[in-house]
């Protein structure tokens, strides 16, 4: 007589109804208890390096982060949804400006410049506001 679980040989296996089920509550409560913060400035960042400077302005954020002479910028818009008009830019002093410049609903960019140990001029802007910087990070 075979038991609950024996397979025709007479061996018992174990079921297999209940494992997938497991594992996806498991990777859930991974995701859930273990990923980053929402809204936290390293799960958001889509540059690499180290967080430089935050540039505040009415309607979003400028970041720039600073990676073995490179600079990278993202414009972040304040409260995302609508489509409007967003851009970000970065110029490496003797360089032409490397722009990012269009109708998003979360951010511009990210744009990166190599910089190398020469100051950085910045741009961000989101909707009819922006922020603009002299010479920076030199």
């Amino acid at each position: 007589m075979r038991g609950q679980g024996a397979g025709q040989d007479g061996i018992r296996r174990p079921r297999r109804g209940l494992a997938p089920v497991l594992s996806v509550l498991v990777a859930a409560a991974v995701l859930v208890l273990g990923g980053p913060a929402v809204g936290s400035a390293r799960a958001a960042s889509l540059c690499g390096g180290h967080h430089a400077r935050t540039l505040r302005f009415e309607t979003g954020r400028t970041v720039l982060y600073k990676n073995n002479g490179y600079v990278c910028a993202v414009t972040y818009a304040k409260h995302s949804g609508a489509r409007r008009t967003m851009s970000v830019s970065v110029q490496a002093r003797g360089n032409r400006a490397v722009v990012d410049k269009g109708r998003y609903t979360r951010h511009a960019g990210p744009v990166t410049v190599h910089a190398g140990h020469r100051c950085v001029r910045v741009k961000g802007s989101v909707g009819t506001k922006s922020v603009r910087t002299g010479w920076i990070l030199c």
